[in-house]
């Protein structure tokens, strides 16, 4: 049997990480600055984490939700403590896509409605409720019915509020950042008119911060730089540094009852010990204020970096611009500079999303590969480079 090929493979394959940093099996070390699609949110083989799930290996693995799992409750307690968000409730599950499928589902049990609103470029998972609000047709199938979803541009709220009037609307769902197209972020002002919209026609709001969620972005999650409340907001992805783990933060007042939502993995004993170590370095080692202040350097560094149109995002979540499709230069990264980054939809941007403890002088480190890479490409082509513009970093 042979895999189904369905991933573009970069030709290497890491063996062990440590920090930043991830091996090959021929010893080669490689800066990570896209840590697996933002998963390593707390670095590659923290010795405490490390112990954590070698602990709890040799304890119990699994049982089913069936049974008393005191770790959820311990893990629901931290979680609520360090998002500020105490007085939700938590489910638990796998993964962001099965994340989001539990909220769009929750709300449309809560107000009986079944109408959605999502926003152009918006990716909120493969599975069929997250394809449905996933603005990316090409990954749909036939059988993934969109009908009951109305897509509007994001920051523009007069379009979201002809949608509302129409009364008819279940849930809007928005990501705390745009990851996947290449960073792109809802201004603080769009997101507290979302927020005020959204209770006045009596409209679930989710905020899918599956991606800018657990201090990436200088906080625990990117809407709290807007002050807003959300009803429900999904987290992945950084929640178990590698574990598979996700979850569904839930206002008060959805009433659970038996059979409502269910998993037969999620909250597992393992995932539970992963997660729980997760918040425990985060807040011991204050990554959320490193992510905050490395993420100012690197948008010091790079503005002073000729070639770059545009930067993007907050903390370490980071787009970079250029006025020419990127993956030449991604290649020149990994390949002669050993330099993990990631790639976006909007084939010009640059995704970085390192793990939360990277310093200061990793940043002078990728500056330096970028600027040489820079070079190297511009010596084969003559486009004219703009002026460089931040935005919202």
């Amino acid at each position: 049997m042979n895999l189904f090929d369905v991933y573009p493979i970069i030709n290497i394959e890491p063996v062990r990480g440590e920090g930043c940093y991830i091996y090959d099996e021929k010893g080669t070390k490689y800066l990570d600055l896209y840590g697996g699609h933002a998963v390593i949110s707390i670095g590659h083989n923290n010795p405490y984490y490390v112990k954590k799930l070698t602990d709890q290996l040799h304890k119990i693995s699994f049982y089913s939700n069936s049974v008393i799992i005191s770790l959820q409750q311990e893990l629901a307690g931290k979680l609520g403590k360090i998002s500020g968000y105490e007085d939700y409730n938590l489910f638990l599950c796998n993964s962001g896509a099965e994340a989001n499928e539990n909220a769009i589902k929750l709300a449309s049990f809560y107000n009986g409605k079944s109408r959605i609103i999502s926003f152009k470029c918006a990716f909120h998972g493969r599975t069929a409720g997250t394809l449905a609000v996933t603005d990316n047709p090409t990954i749909s199938a036939p059988i993934n019915s969109r009908s009951h979803v109305t897509f509007v541009p994001i920051n523009q709220i007069e379009a979201v509020e002809t949608e509302l009037k129409k009364k008819d609307v279940c849930a809007v769902i928005i990501e705390g950042i745009q990851g996947v197209v290449g960073i792109n972020c809802p201004t603080d002002e769009f997101l507290k008119e979302l927020a005020d919209l959204c209770a006045k026609y009596e409209t679930v709001l989710i905020l899918d911060e599956v991606q800018s969620g657990y201090g990436r972005t200088g906080k625990f999650f990117a809407h709290q730089y807007a002050g807003i409340t959300p009803d429900i907001i999904t987290v992945a992805k950084g929640m178990g540094n590698g574990f598979p783990i996700a979850g569904v933060l839930i206002n008060p007042k959805f009433h659970a009852k038996h059979g409502l939502l269910g998993t037969t993995f999620g909250g597992n004993h393992l995932a539970c010990a992963a997660a729980i170590a997760v918040i425990d370095v985060i807040d011991q080692d204050h990554l959320i204020e490193n992510a905050f202040e490395v993420g100012e350097y690197f948008k010091e560094r790079l503005s002073t970096v000729e070639g770059i149109k545009n930067i993007r995002g907050r903390g370490l979540m980071v787009g970079i611009e250029f006025p020419f499709a990127v993956s030449e230069l991604r290649n020149l990264l990994i390949i002669d500079e050993q330099v993990f980054t990631g790639s976006s939809t909007a084939k010009n941007v640059l995704r970085l999303l390192p793990p939360m403890n990277i310093h200061n002088n990793e940043v002078d480190m990728f500056v330096d590969k970028l600027q040489k890479c820079l070079k190297k490409y511009w010596l084969g082509h003559t486009e004219w480079v703009e002026p460089i513009k931040s935005e919202n970093l």
